[in-house]
């Protein structure tokens, strides 16, 4: 079987790693040539995940009509507000309706769509029920170097989720499925603000009540989101909700967590993104949900405090200071 990975990043790069490992033909495409390149020549990325070899039966492909020859299964690993541009030159390029699986975890800002509905719109008929999405706590560089982990791959069709699933699994790898697509999607990118908050608390010097309280509080934003358009509440309690919401807010590996930090101790979003040269999802989600939040009239405190903050100059100290003078309240979601 030949698996096609759109996005040749760090999640893209660790993916090809696993599913070569597991025997499958994969052909990973980077729009960069010298990351094809390397890959082919050094079995190495030289852009991400440097330290790590790659299988000789996962090649690089700088061409997308080559990358997709003959794929059974496509893969896209692009950031979400790129998503759109990537699935229409791969659009014409698919002749079947092979499954196609999202790693993106965010908001099309703009449209406020979810990454499967952005894939829906540009692919052509009878892809509506090959869509499906994976999500959970799952860090490049430790998947990458097969460290124990879990997952969840969702799809309104269960036989292709379950197809997904054989594919994926492994010894370190536990994939499990579900057929909630608007939980899954809207817990990761909520996770990935939140993570934003929390590094903006470790950049301020607050404590782990600080953090502990961020977390639970942004579970409920994600959760009253979700449940309003129909995604049932027992998703935000698993690897999607609240198994990835851990690992992005406390890992050294987390773009987002890194980037409230790095915002808050006086650098811009873009000597970030420079420095990194990688996507923080959650600078821009945080935009799309405020509009989402707003239409639909969902109290969202911890997102909107985000967008104030990177997107508004507002003081960090003062937003805080907003936050916790809100009117009193219960605890519920």
């Amino acid at each position: 079987m030949k698996i096609s990975v759109i996005g040749a990043g760090s999640w893209g790069t660790a993916v090809s790693r696993l599913l070569a490992k597991k025997g499958f033909n994969v052909c990973l495409w980077a729009r960069e040539k010298e990351i094809a390149d390397s890959i082919n020549s050094t079995h190495h990325n030289n852009h991400y995940l440097s330290d790590i070899v790659l299988p000789a039966n996962l090649v690089s492909a700088n061409v997308l009509k080559e990358a997709l020859a003959g794929a059974q299964v496509v893969v896209l690993a692009v950031p979400s507000q790129f998503m759109r541009a990537a699935v229409k030159e791969i659009s014409p390029i698919l002749n079947n309706a092979v499954p196609v699986l999202s790693l993106a975890k965010g908001i099309e800002l703009g449209t406020s769509s979810r990454m499967s509905q952005v894939i829906k719109e540009e692919l052509p008929e009878g892809f509506e029920n090959k869509i499906a999405v994976l999500s959970g706590p799952n860090h490049a560089e430790e998947v990458s170097k097969e460290i124990p982990s879990a997952t969840v791959i969702s799809a309104i069709d269960s036989k292709v989720a379950v197809k997904l699933q054989e594919i994926f699994m492994t010894p370190y790898f536990r994939v499990y499925t579900n057929n909630d697509l608007v939980g899954v999607e809207i817990a990761a990118a909520v996770k990935n603000v939140i993570a934003i908050a929390s590094g903006m608390s470790d950049g301020l010097g607050f404590g782990d009540n600080t953090k502990a309280s961020l977390m639970t509080r942004g579970l409920a934003e994600m959760t009253r989101l979700g449940v309003y358009f129909g995604a049932s509440a027992l998703t935000f309690s698993g690897l999607s909700g609240v198994g990835d919401l851990i690992a992005t807010c406390t890992s050294k590996h987390s773009r987002n967590r890194s980037l409230g930090e790095r915002f808050v101790k006086g650098k811009s979003l873009e000597t970030i993104a420079k420095e990194t040269k990688m996507v923080a999802e959650g600078a821009k989600t945080c935009l799309a949900l405020r509009d989402i939040s707003r239409k639909a009239q969902i109290d969202m405190p911890i997102n909107d405090a985000v967008v104030q903050v990177l997107h508004e100059d507002k003081d960090p100290l003062e937003v805080v200071r907003s936050l916790m003078g809100r009117h009193p309240t219960e605890e519920n979601h």
